[in-house]
């Protein structure tokens, strides 16, 4: 088997055909053995019996998988270990693939000797975006990724795929293990206890410190992503920058030489620098402008929040 496709899901039963009748309109893979793994985060909804069905109606394999463990990293690494790919690609059960996604994103493997190659992530062209969202680094938030025409080694740092449309070799599990099942989103995202996103950040950065890591963009292999009502809101974009601050610091390991309450001393000024600008653009800009410095305040908050729990953490529960 050449490459798996791993669609990790949690009761959104709905979003399967058009993400699954995607995949079989795949262009370009007649040389390619393939397969569709649908993993099944412990859904109480009929996400089962339509796997099954599409299984039957598809001309593409299919097959279904079950996680019990919630969580969107325990998803991720049942699909590994139930696939059977040399290659395996995850896309989101809100995606929809381009026809010639697939076979882009293999001779990228085979043209490269890749560890890993990610693709674009553009919006549904039908929904309209509210007018705080100004930049592409904003819609980033939504899972938006566009590195341009030209393809390009990335460096698992700076730049790296996004979480809707990635593959690995089999060989980086290997060199770096599976996805810590600590992080990331927990349940269908709605709630903010569920609300962790960047999961895929720290894979990244694990490959790239695991030395000569062969990461590449494929601007050929395009996904589209299906934005829910309940993204679009100021408050979906607070929390999940507050959370990715909470989540970095609570799992720090590092260990700072001045802290009060367990926070690093030097996040105090930091915090009032970032309230001063935020301030300014409000009154000079107006809030839709000044929402991103906002979001920026935000995360550093919950920044600071996670580095006082994880020093409650070590005081309740000392190694």
């Amino acid at each position: 088997m050449d490459f798996s496709v791993i669609v990790c899901t949690y009761n959104r039963a709905h979003n399967l055909p058009r993400c699954l009748g995607a995949l079989a309109r795949q262009q370009g893979t007649d040389g390619i053995a393939w397969e569709v793994l649908v993993v099944d985060n412990n859904s109480s909804d009929a996400t089962r019996e339509t796997v099954e069905r599409l299984a039957r109606e598809l001309p593409i394999t299919i097959r279904y998988a079950h996680e019990a463990e919630q969580g969107l990293n325990h998803a991720r690494n049942t699909g590994i270990r139930e696939s059977r790919g040399t290659c395996f690609g995850y896309v989101d059960d809100d995606i929809e693939v381009c026809p010639a996604w697939l076979a882009a994103l293999h001779a990228n493997f085979v043209a490269n000797d890749a560890d890993a190659v990610g693709g674009r992530i553009h919006l549904d062209p039908g929904i309209t975006l509210p007018a705080w969202i100004r930049d592409d680094q904003t819609k980033g938030f939504l899972g938006f990724q566009d590195f341009g025409d030209e393809g390009f080694r990335m460096d698992g740092r700076r730049r790296y795929p996004f979480g809707g449309n990635m593959s690995f070799n089999r060989r980086v599990v290997d060199r770096i293990g599976f996805f810590n099942p600590r992080l990331g989103r927990k349940g269908s995202g709605q709630k903010r206890s569920e609300l962790f996103k960047g999961a895929e950040t720290d894979y990244f950065h694990r490959l790239s410190d695991s030395g000569d890591a062969r990461i590449f963009y494929e601007p050929r292999a395009i996904v589209y992503h299906q934005v829910q009502p309940f993204q679009l809101t100021k408050q979906y974009f607070r929390t999940i920058h507050s959370n990715a601050g909470y989540q970095r610091a609570y799992f720090d390991d590092t260990a700072f030489a001045h802290t009060i309450l367990g926070v690093p001393r030097y996040m105090y000024p930091m915090l009032l620098r970032s309230v001063a600008r935020y301030l300014g653009q409000l009154v000079t800009r107006g809030p839709d402008f000044a929402f991103r410095q906002q979001m920026n305040v935000g995360h550093l908050i919950g920044t600071m929040l996670g580095y006082h729990r994880r020093a409650r953490r070590a005081l309740e529960h000392p190694a």
